[in-house]
């Protein structure tokens, strides 16, 4: 992307330890053990191209490994149809709800300039540009069509929601932990 243009972010909003989430199984598809998944990615190839990925479901406190076998893409419904190996049947599906599919962390692909990871931007200080005054911390990242920091505030102050386009977040600094923002009036104090 250009500098003018609006930082994109890939999804991914857990971290296990050595894992990133990738997407979490919220119902069967049919009959013969395909599941549905709600993605935390915006990386296609993680759901359609077969391969290892590692599963958690909520009674474990440790990734299995899983093999994915294939993937759609549902149209207009924003999830996919994955097909797992030794998942055959609807109940076997079906006992697999509310798990979430892993990568191996250092599994991230990379991104192009002005692209960022969402756990990269988690924690981060959130600076005032002009004053070098801290506004507090990325909680977590929102998305609503373009991007929103979720930002933390000191005691008694009510978390801000900065958009996270180059006009008001003009530096991300993530070898120093920090973002500078120029927000317009009214952005961060009333």
């Amino acid at each position: 992307m250009t500098n003018d243009q609006t930082p994109s972010v890939s999804l991914a909003s857990t971290s296990i330890k050595g894992f990133v989430e990738i997407g979490k199984i919220v119902a069967a598809q049919g009959l013969n053990g395909e599941v549905r998944v709600y993605p935390d990615s915006d990386f296609p190839e993680r759901f359609i191209d077969p391969g290892d990925r590692w599963i958690l479901r909520p009674s474990d406190a440790v990734p299995q490994p899983i093999k994915l076998l294939r993937g759609r893409y549902l149209d207009g419904k924003g999830l996919y149809v994955l097909r797992l190996e030794g998942v055959v049947d609807r109940t076997q599906a079906e006992a697999l709800k509310n798990a979430t599919l892993l990568v191996p962390e250092g599994d991230r692909p990379p991104l192009g300039e002005d692209e960022f990871h969402v756990l990269d931007l988690i924690g981060l200080a959130v600076i005032d540009q002009a004053t070098q005054t801290l506004i507090g911390h990325v909680a977590q990242i929102i998305s609503a069509g373009n991007d929103l920091l979720e930002v933390e505030r000191a005691a008694n102050q009510a978390a801000v929601l900065i958009p996270f386009v180059k006009a008001i977040v003009p530096v991300v600094d993530l070898p120093n932990r920090r973002i500078e923002i120029t927000p317009p009036a009214g952005l961060i104090e009333p």
